[in-house]
């Protein structure tokens, strides 16, 4: 259930009416919007707690949630969560634009690249260090290494990061190096490591499983939230359907209906969600006209030679810019701002070399 205060309630009120509720046996988390304050009650409650919260001073409802997920619900949370990362806010009217390869392959390959993402307008580097591939052959990625030159890269080229965590005992490390920590489709119900990404204060960027439902997505959030860290981004990225055209069939209506149903922030990564370089550009302009508060982009300097194999779907450098210049006309049409540099063709030209 979830508590509704009066808009004129003291913060010293609302301290009280959580002691109350601890005191019942059963965990309050309180979210603070515009206008009112809601505090949500995580536990099986006595049934006549309702009544007693409703009868308080500076209560205005007390409210059933249905849904099985409660932190995650925007009735929990009427208003939209923004995250706010070194000055860079997901979830506001800012469009955010996470770009980068697949893989973290060298020093020279991933510095070079976090220049490009920069010099086309992009925010954060995506880049795996540990990578979780369908056939045990393939290449997994090379670890720790690969996260600190990727630190490195984005702290040269003023960039957040973004990096894929696959299991609980390797979060802290990826903490330490990751502005923001991935969750894969593949774990996004592995409930062992959603637990321990609940016990950080680190963003936890979430992708939807291949198969998973709105409402199994959201209960994978639910995890998180629950654990103690409120900030989760959402990921659509594409869901496992009969054709066999694209690598994916990218979910649009998956934005509007999330944001429906819930206040977190949501993304969309048009790389996997195709698998074919030519069609991530439009359905990442489609996406952001769904209302996407993001997209993670796979780019690379030289696609058809990456050692992971997905150079299919990963954009040149001259094909991202050109996509930034096109978001930043979109951007304002879907209620978001959205900046290019001025001048980035140096940059460019200097890549064609």
């Amino acid at each position: 259930m979830i508590v509704v205060t009066k808009p004129d309630i003291t913060d010293e009120r609302i301290e009280e009416i959580v002691r109350y509720i601890e005191k019942a046996g059963v965990q309050p988390h309180v979210s603070k919007g515009t206008q009112r304050t809601v505090i949500g009650i995580i536990g099986k409650a006595d049934p006549s707690l309702a009544e007693h919260l409703r009868s308080m001073r500076g209560v205005e409802d007390v409210i059933k949630i249905s849904k099985s997920y409660k932190l995650a619900s925007r009735e929990f949370h009427p208003d939209d969560t923004v995250i706010e990362i070194k000055g860079v806010r997901i979830g506001g009217d800012e469009l955010v634009v996470m770009g980068g390869p697949c893989a973290v392959e060298s020093p020279d390959q991933i510095d070079e690249i976090a220049r490009l993402v920069k010099a086309a307008g992009g925010q954060v580097l995506r880049g795996g260090a540990f990578k979780p591939r369908t056939g045990p052959y393939s290449f997994q990625g090379i670890g720790v290494e690969g996260l600190v030159m990727m630190a490195e890269a984005a702290r040269k080229h003023g960039l957040l990061t973004v990096t894929e965590v696959m299991t609980p005992e390797y979060v802290e490390i990826c903490a330490e190096y990751a502005d923001i920590l991935q969750v894969g489709a593949r774990n996004m119900q592995n409930f062992d490591l959603l637990r321990k990404l609940g016990t950080i204060r680190k963003p936890v960027l979430l992708k939807r499983g291949f198969s998973a439902t709105y409402d199994e997505f959201l209960n994978a959030a639910e995890y998180i939230l629950a654990g103690g860290n409120p900030d989760v981004i959402l990921c659509e990225r594409g869901i496992r359907t009969f054709e066999p055209y694209t690598r994916n069939t990218l979910d649009l209506a998956a934005i509007p209906s999330l944001k429906t149903l819930s206040h977190l922030p949501i993304i969309a990564d048009p790389s996997h969600g195709t698998g074919r370089r030519e069609l991530v550009a439009p359905m990442a302009k489609a996406a952001v006209a769904a209302g996407a508060d993001g997209l993670i982009i796979e780019m690379h300097t030289d696609p058809d030679n990456s050692m992971t194999g997905d150079g299919v779907q990963s954009l040149f450098p001259d094909q991202f810019a050109e996509l930034m210049k096109e978001l930043e006309k979109l951007a304002p049409l879907a209620g978001k701002r959205f900046d290019t540099p001025k001048a980035p063709a140096e940059a460019f030209r200097e890549w064609k070399k």
